[in-house]
């Protein structure tokens, strides 16, 4: 079978694996996706990779758009997704109301598990509330900086640490088998990011790539989205 091929933040990973037996049905492609750190696939993106479609954020889809690496008409909103706090699967939960029970919630942990601090959109606010909490040196020894979300989640799944705790954004910690999404981060630290949808300026295959974001943000879809941890916008 053919494929569509897309470049996409992991926080859309399982929201498109619960799509693809639909968009199969009705279109005849399968999917092939790279899934990852935001800016990492916008990097991919204009350096030539090919790609039908992209998930990206929605400052990022437009930045592309105005360089005309997305078709500006087809750029669609999935979905919001939060910043969450997750642990082991049989973990006690971690509760953060508020800025100090983040700060003894991250400063009880003996490990710390995050995408890149630098490309991700989770990673690098986690590493704006570790500075903001004043805990940045003192967990920096702590901090388990992996690709992406989805990786990181599954080595808090796999840690044999004591304390574990991870985050990154919430659809990533719902998709990963092991971890639990234990709280989103409280006011004042919080992160909500609008994921967008839109064509490759050079897809193969606009009309199929479009199917596809109409199912991803469709009302028809709404509980999948919800399943996969995405706010509506």
């Amino acid at each position: 079978m053919a494929s569509l091929h897309i470049l996409s933040g992991g926080a859309a990973h399982g929201l498109v694996t619960s799509v693809k037996p639909t968009f199969q049905a009705i279109v005849g492609l399968d999917i092939e996706g790279e899934f990852g750190a935001v800016g990492i696939m916008a990097g991919k993106l204009r350096g030539g990779a090919a790609a039908d479609m992209v998930i990206l954020t929605a400052a990022l889809i437009a930045d592309l758009a105005r360089e005309n690496f997305v078709v500006a008409s087809s750029v669609k909103d999935i979905g919001v997704v939060e910043t969450a706090l997750a642990v082991r699967a049989g973990d006690p939960p971690v509760a953060a109301p508020d800025g100090p029970a983040l700060r003894e919630a991250l400063r009880a942990a003996d490990a710390i598990f995050v995408p890149d601090t630098k490309a991700s959109t989770a990673g690098i606010h986690v590493a704006s509330v570790l500075a903001k909490l004043g805990i940045d040196h003192e967990v920096a020894d702590r901090l388990k900086i992996f690709p992406n979300g989805a990786t990181a989640m599954r080595k808090l799944a796999a840690s044999n640490a004591a304390r574990p705790i991870g985050c990154t954004q919430a659809t990533e910690i719902i998709a990963t088998e092991g971890v639990t999404l234990s709280a989103a981060l409280p006011k004042g630290y919080e992160l909500t990011t609008v994921y967008t949808a839109a064509v490759a300026i050079k897809s193969g295959t606009p009309e199929r790539a479009q199917v596809l974001i109409d199912l991803l943000g469709g009302a028809e879809q709404r509980h999948l989205r919800t399943l996969a941890g995405f706010l509506e916008v």
